[in-house]
This record gives structure tokens, sequence and C-alpha cells, in this order.
């Protein structure tokens, strides 16, 4: 028996519905486009400030010459992420970037402050550059132990603010010995690699 007309048409109606909303979830985070005079802040701990290499082979400064945009190197070595927190507001007024990258956490793991802690901070942070209308990148820090990764939370922020992050690169860096200066830095071609692929990254996400 033919089927009625309207049942052909609602049943079109929702499959059309359902693919729209599969297809929106499914959609990766995106950044706002970033101009020539853009600047971007990287905040973080020693991963940031490049210990383990020379002051121009650190991620930011090699990022700055693959994007050809500012990149703001604010790296403190040794901070915890509750030092963090703390200094960000002023590091954000001063240099009013229009793009976050974050890297924190490895400090607390190494000094076994506990992930709850950990996962509030680096939240806070987010929280903070977000409702401040500035984009944020982060950057999942391993945690030391036989199963070098991160903890799930990186990708939980992530998730809630729905921003671009990077869950692999400290990983398979600081899994590799020709990568590394020592046990939990990268050396000058591991932070060039860190830069390849936040500059990959900011390209899919639209930032470039």
């Amino acid at each position: 028996m033919p089927q009625d007309p309207r049942q052909c048409w609602c049943l079109y109606f929702a499959t059309a519905l359902c693919i729209t909303l599969l297809s929106a979830c499914s959609k990766s985070p995106t950044l706002p486009t970033l101009d020539a005079n853009a600047t971007i802040l990287a905040f973080g701990d020693s991963l940031t400030f490049g210990t383990g290499a020379a002051p121009n082979e650190s991620y930011p400064a090699q990022l700055q010459t693959l994007i050809s945009r500012k990149v703001i190197a604010a790296g403190v070595p040794g901070e915890v992420s509750a030092d963090g927190l703390a200094r960000l507001p002023q590091v954000l007024d001063e240099h009013q970037p229009k793009l976050v990258i974050l890297c924190h956490g490895g400090n607390d793991f190494l000094q076994k402050l506990g992930e709850d802690k950990t996962q509030n901070n680096i939240r806070a942070m987010v929280k903070l550059a977000r409702d401040k209308e500035i984009a944020v990148v982060l950057i999942a820090t391993p945690k030391p132990g036989l199963m070098v990764k991160p903890p799930d939370f990186y990708q939980a922020i992530a998730k809630e603010f729905v921003i671009p992050f990077e869950d692999d690169m400290l990983k398979n860096i600081l899994t590799d010995n020709t990568l590394k200066s020592d046990l939990v830095h990268p050396n000058a071609r591991g932070y060039a690699l860190m830069a390849e692929s936040l500059a990959k990254l900011m390209n899919r996400a639209g930032a470039l």
C-alpha cells in the first residue's frame, strides 16, 4: 500500500533534523580569526618558559615565527596551578591577548597536590579568560609514571567551555627520548614539534 504523504514528510523532516543535530554536536570547537596585529598569550610553567632549550627555541618563540603573530611567553618554571591562577589576571590585563594558550598542571602532578585542586584551578583559569571574551586553547599535561598520559579532566574542561585542546602532543614528546632534554622537558626539537602542532590546531580551528 502507498504510504501517507504526510507520514513520508514527517519521516523526512525528523531524519533531516537528526542529521543536523548530530553534525552540530560533532563539530570541532572553533577560534576567532586572528588578524596580523593580534597578541597571543602563552601561559604556563617551565614547558611554556622553554626549560631545556635556548630562549629562541621555546615553543612560544617558534610558534611566533610559524604563524607571524606576536606570541607573549608567560611561563614561570616551577609554578603550580594555584599560583598560575593568582598570576593570570594581571598578565591578561597587561597584554590584552586575543587568544590564550594554557599549559599548566605539570608541577601539581610532580608535587602530588591532588587532581581535584588542579582541575579546579585550571578550570578557573579558562573561565577567567572566557569571561573576558578571550579565546583559549588548552594543552593537556601528562602525569609522570609508567603510563604517561594526561588526566581526563583536561578533556572535560575543554568540552565544558567548547574550546580546542591538544591532548596527545606532550604525551608523544615526553615518551620519546630524542625529543627531551630531561625527564619532564622537551629539547629544542620537542618544542619545535609543540609549535608545529599548535599552529596546525589553530589553523584547523579557523584562527589563522
